[in-house]
């Protein structure tokens, strides 16, 4: 597919939440300009969409192709969370990024999944990824969460990648942004509405995982930790490890093998 006269717009529960939205047609990277509006003032529940970057941000610095036909948006929070807090919103992004995916595509798990802790599987293939970075920015906590979707194009060299438009040939950038922001606009009503501690949310991201159950690797910075993924503490990995349960904030997951059924998939808050 190829360029659309169709224009970017929030959804209506957006608009009434108070979001507002900046469309361009070609930035370094949404989350860069995401990131110089709040160093500028710019209040809260601003999203930031482009047409196509030329340099797109991901986890560890990497940088990733950006053509036009995906979807490229970062949303602006500026003391939207507790900094202690702001993993939790890459879940609730997360959680709005497969009800958008799957009002799109039609798609319910395990065909569309959630792999922890920031990317969407459409068949084991990764079509989007999140990523979070929070800034203290003259007193004030600004949070930035960046989303990238393989929409119509798949970026050359990544073979294990797949394109919602393999689903639904008709989906565009645009449609899948005005649904993501109105199913984020719910998601973060919702995180902000439940008790501290609560866990409603992430039994609801366990419910849509990939390889919970699973024997899995987890790449961590000083190596690897194999494991069955038995289920997440309020955003945390619960590993059962031959040394006993590892609790990991971070890291790379790869499913060995299928999964044995989980008895538990979300732990009881630490408190």
């Amino acid at each position: 597919m190829g360029e659309t006269s169709e224009a970017f717009s929030l959804g209506k529960a957006a608009r009434e939440a108070g979001y507002r939205l900046e469309a361009q047609v070609e930035v370094s990277s949404t989350f860069d300009v995401a990131l110089s509006r709040a160093r500028q003032g710019e209040p809260s529940q601003l999203w930031i969409v482009a047409r196509s970057q030329t340099q797109g941000r991901g986890r560890h610095g990497r940088t990733f192709l950006s053509p036009s036909g995906n979807l490229y948006a970062s949303l602006l929070l500026v003391e939207g969370c507790r900094r202690a807090d702001a993993p939790e919103l890459g879940f609730a992004a997360g959680l709005a990024l497969f009800d958008a995916a799957s009002a799109l595509t039609g798609l319910c798990h395990p065909r569309l999944s959630l792999k922890w802790p920031n990317d969407l599987l459409v068949d084991g293939k990764k079509c989007a990824g999140l990523l979070l970075e929070g800034h203290q920015l003259d007193g004030a906590f600004a949070l930035i969460i960046g989303i990238g979707v393989n929409v119509a194009v798949l970026p050359p060299g990544l073979p294990e990648a797949e394109m919602l438009c393999s689903f639904a040939r008709e989906a565009t950038a645009e449609q899948l942004f005005t649904a993501l922001s109105d199913a984020f606009a719910r998601r973060y009503s919702d995180w902000l509405q439940a008790p501290p501690g609560a866990q409603a949310q992430f039994s609801a991201w366990a419910d849509r995982a990939h390889g919970l159950g699973a024997r899995v690797r987890v790449r961590l910075p000083k190596g690897e930790v194999v494991g069955l993924f038995r289920g997440l503490d309020r955003g945390r990995l619960i590993l059962d490890t031959q040394q006993g349960l590892e609790m990991l904030d971070a890291g790379d997951l790869y499913v060995l093998d299928t999964a044995e059924v989980s008895q538990s998939r979300v732990a009881p808050s630490a408190q």
